[in-house]
């Protein structure tokens, strides 16, 4: 089997770093949100009713999940490629099988979260 294409893994490399600069902002809103709702004190319950509901916060989680389902799988098949003699077609079944669950996950969680509100 071939190695990917000079163009594939340019293309793969931009959007590891520009996803990862997408997560640096998003993980950075979500810890600080974190950090001052609980020291604000509150509840779980208070958090929900605050955050379920919310189309900017489903926006929010829904750019965060995407960068997630984009940037891992890449990094998992730089690290499977360098660390396995797995056949690259086997890799690429592996990362894409990873990012389909990853993005599964992580929409149910914020259409999961986002149907909290309001109750």
């Amino acid at each position: 089997m071939s190695l990917p294409s000079a163009r594939t893994e340019s293309f793969l490399w931009l959007a590891q770093r520009i996803s990862a600069m997408v997560l640096a902002v998003c993980v950075t809103v979500h810890i600080a949100t974190m950090i001052i709702a609980v020291q604000g004190g509150l509840s779980a319950a208070e958090i929900i009713s605050r955050v379920g509901g919310s189309r900017l916060w489903l926006g929010f989680y829904l750019v965060f999940v995407t960068a997630v389902a984009i940037h891992a799988p890449i990094g998992l098949k730089s690290v499977l490629r360098e660390m396995t003699a797995l056949p690259m077609r086997r890799i690429e079944l592996l990362v894409g099988l990873f990012a389909i669950v990853i993005a599964a996950l992580g929409l149910r969680a914020a259409f999961g979260l986002y149907g909290l509100g309001g109750q």
